[in-house]
């Protein structure tokens, strides 16, 4: 198995939503620096429990912890919005809200990747990454 992938944000994703739906509390991906940023923008607004680094040699884990054993997840959807094929830019007055402000959305900005909410008050648009609610 390969371990490139044209788009590694929706691998990345595809892998949380696939072990959150089996019961699985932690799941393991390539690292990357876009990748870490992601998934810890996604701890920071309490859809992960823990994101870790362990080194490694071709390249370093990334260690997710979806959510404690005995609980359920924190998210219902993670979706991908701008794909490899189609990329999706707004500028800051057309960030949308997600489920009326209950979920999220990840903007990729010149200032780093950061929430809707944060790009509208900085008054920055950019990439749509993912949302999640």
């Amino acid at each position: 198995m390969s371990l490139q992938s044209t788009d590694p944000i929706a691998d990345l994703l595809t892998r949380i939503r696939n072990a959150a739906m089996v019961g699985k509390t932690e799941v393991r991906v390539p690292s990357s620096k876009l990748k870490k940023v992601v998934a810890e923008q996604l701890k920071k607004n309490n859809y992960l429990a823990e994101v870790k680094t362990e080194a490694g040699k071709p390249r370093d884990t990334l260690v997710i912890t979806i959510n404690k054993p005995g609980e359920n997840s924190t998210f219902t959807e993670l979706t991908r919005l701008s794909k490899p094929g189609r990329r999706v830019y707004v500028s800051a007055s057309d960030i949308p809200k997600v489920k009326s402000g209950r979920g999220l959305v990840l903007v990729s900005t010149s200032k780093g990747v950061i929430t809707g909410r944060e790009a509208v008050k900085q008054r920055l648009g950019g990439e749509l990454l993912l949302k999640v609610y």
